[in-house]
């Protein structure tokens, strides 16, 4: 009888599922990846396939999703505590990159125009649940 699998996660890109694989085969679970060398020749098609499937076997399904939930999936500081929300105290929080001064998007145009990645991005935190967005000072 040949082994069942089981996708417990996808990702748009390989790089992330390669994190999560390390992790789960850290704990002695067996993990394959699908698409992740098609994405990786071409990762415009991510979309178009459903990205990176992240896989176990059926039998190491539950033990797998168990550890994926415990991964923190929000923004912690340098000592690896949660940062909390200044409106809410909600530990909820996100970092993302915006663009709203003359400086980011001039540096956006020039790395857009020539092909090259961002000088500056100005990145603040968000909170998942009462949307405030706040800087770390």
């Amino acid at each position: 009888m040949s082994p069942t699998f089981k996708t417990i996660a996808k990702f748009q890109y390989s790089a992330e599922a390669q994190i999560i694989k390390g992790r789960l085969e850290s704990e002695g679970i067996e993990v394959f990846l699908s698409d992740h060398l098609t994405i990786d020749t071409d990762p415009l098609v991510s979309n178009a396939i459903g990205g990176v499937k992240l896989k176990v076997l059926a039998k190491d399904a539950l033990r797998a999703q168990h550890i994926l939930e415990t991964i923190n999936k929000y923004s912690v500081d340098d000592n690896g505590n949660a940062i909390h929300c200044p409106n809410c105290n909600s530990s909820k929080v996100a970092m993302f990159s915006t663009i709203k001064d003359f400086k980011s998007f001039f540096s956006f145009m020039v790395g857009f125009l020539f092909g090259t990645l961002p000088f500056y991005a100005k990145d603040k935190y968000r909170c998942d649940d009462c949307k405030t967005e706040f800087d770390i000072k």
